[in-house]
């Protein structure tokens, strides 16, 4: 067992931060969060109900980005974008277009994703989350492949979405940069 007795909860506008050295089980509990992989006890409640109850329900509310960034790599990202709001519900007052812009990537849209560097394959993954109307974001590791600026102006956009009632629920090896924003740090190494 990686961790026991871990008990927190994520309100509007709060990010969860999970720290912990390699190994602690980081990934493990982001995974378990998006119902990914089945704890071996406890519960996990969303609005006071059980995820694995909700299922879908569930997970119209959420947007995982993980170690990988889950692009196609043969589309571009205009079609990549496309696929990603057919799967959520689609976040009004947005396009594909402004969503690319949002994270620098105005001008590529039309490119295949397998052209792209691995910063700018980073930052369409960043731009799924915001073509949707996710409320709680599960990050692992998205500042991966970023440069400083990119760390820099990622690190507005999930402020923006936190500052309009967005949640968080993220592990990085970076030092995150967040102003204002109310930060709930679990370290699973001392667990």
């Amino acid at each position: 067992m990686l961790f026991e007795d871990l008990s927190f909860c994520i309100n509007p506008g709060q990010a969860l931060v999970l720290e912990g050295r390699n190994g602690s089980g980081k990934t493990s509990l982001l995974r378990i969060l998006c119902g990914i992989r089945l704890p071996e006890s406890g519960q996990l409640l969303w609005q006071g109900e059980d995820i694995f109850k909700l299922g879908p329900e569930f997970h119209e509310h959420i947007s995982y980005l993980g170690h990988k960034d889950g692009s196609k790599l043969d589309l571009t990202p205009l079609e990549n974008l496309r696929i990603a709001r057919g799967l959520g519900k689609a976040k009004e007052g947005i396009s594909l277009e402004d969503a690319l812009d949002q994270v620098g990537l105005y001008g590529f849209e039309d490119v295949p994703t397998r052209n792209m560097s691995a910063g700018q394959q980073r930052r369409l993954a960043i731009a799924r989350l915001l073509v949707t109307e996710a409320k709680l974001w599960i990050l692992d590791e998205p500042f991966t492949s970023l440069d400083r600026k990119g760390i820099e102006h990622m690190e507005r956009l999930f402020e923006n979405h936190l500052r309009n009632g967005g949640m968080a629920a993220m592990t990085t090896h970076h030092r995150i940069g967040f102003q204002k924003v109310d930060l709930v740090r679990i370290n699973l190494s001392e667990r």
